[in-house]
């Protein structure tokens, strides 16, 4: 029999070992996705960016034809990465573009995590690429989407098939904070959980304003 002790697996997510890559996220991808609405999913691909940069995760932002056809970044995005530089491509899939896969080996992770749209076109296509390529690869279901319902579904199915791993925008902030203890990232997790957190975070501001709680005492 194994023997237990109190510390994570290392199938969980750290803030140092993986690459965030938010891909598409641009007014042009959104208006024909239909898998999930907009509210929704500004929400969640915010409550991911803030994540990742306040946890100092290693993030790429990545755009297509931004300029000639789809349109700017969500702000909710770039508001939590300030000053830094889109790489714009013509690519559908984002792993055949040299300035991403050059940013890719440059921050020398082999884990990396993936949202944005279309699912089966702009994530399939990048994370089959990054598995056949020896990678492991996490997908943020929720801050995806799709032209449908079932293109979504199936896209998360054939990517859980070749070995890719599914979470929430939600358990990616939380698995990355793990411990209420950790005082010097509780703020910021309860933070984010507020502004973007939904019902979490409105449950956060009640039990503040009513009873002073907190998790970690």
């Amino acid at each position: 029999m194994p023997t237990a002790t109190p510390t994570p697996g290392r199938l969980l997510l750290s803030p140092g070992d993986h690459t965030l890559i938010m891909i598409d996220f641009q007014s042009q991808m959104s208006f024909a996705t239909k898998s999930i609405d907009a509210v929704n999913l500004r929400n969640n691909a915010a409550l991911l960016a803030h994540a990742a940069a306040g946890f100092g995760v290693s993030t790429i932002l990545t755009t297509v034809a931004e300029k000639s056809f789809s349109g700017p970044m969500f702000s909710e995005i770039t508001d939590a990465f300030p000053g830094q530089a889109m790489l714009d491509r013509t690519s559908m899939n984002t792993w055949e573009d040299a300035a991403v896969i050059a940013q890719v080996n440059a921050i020398g992770k082999a884990r990396i995590v993936l949202a944005g749209l279309w699912t089966s076109v702009c994530i399939v296509g990048p994370a089959l690429s990054a598995i056949d390529q020896g990678f492991e690869v996490t997908v943020i279901a929720d801050a995806c989407g799709d032209v449908s319902t079932e293109a979504h579904d199936r896209a998360m199915d054939r990517m859980v098939q070749a070995g890719a791993k599914p979470m929430t925008s939600l358990q990616y902030l939380l698995e990355l904070q793990r411990d209420w203890a950790r005082g010097e990232t509780y703020d910021l997790t309860t933070g984010i959980a507020k502004r973007f957190g939904g019902a979490y975070g409105l449950g956060i501001v009640y039990a503040k304003s009513m009873f002073g709680a907190a998790e970690g005492h």
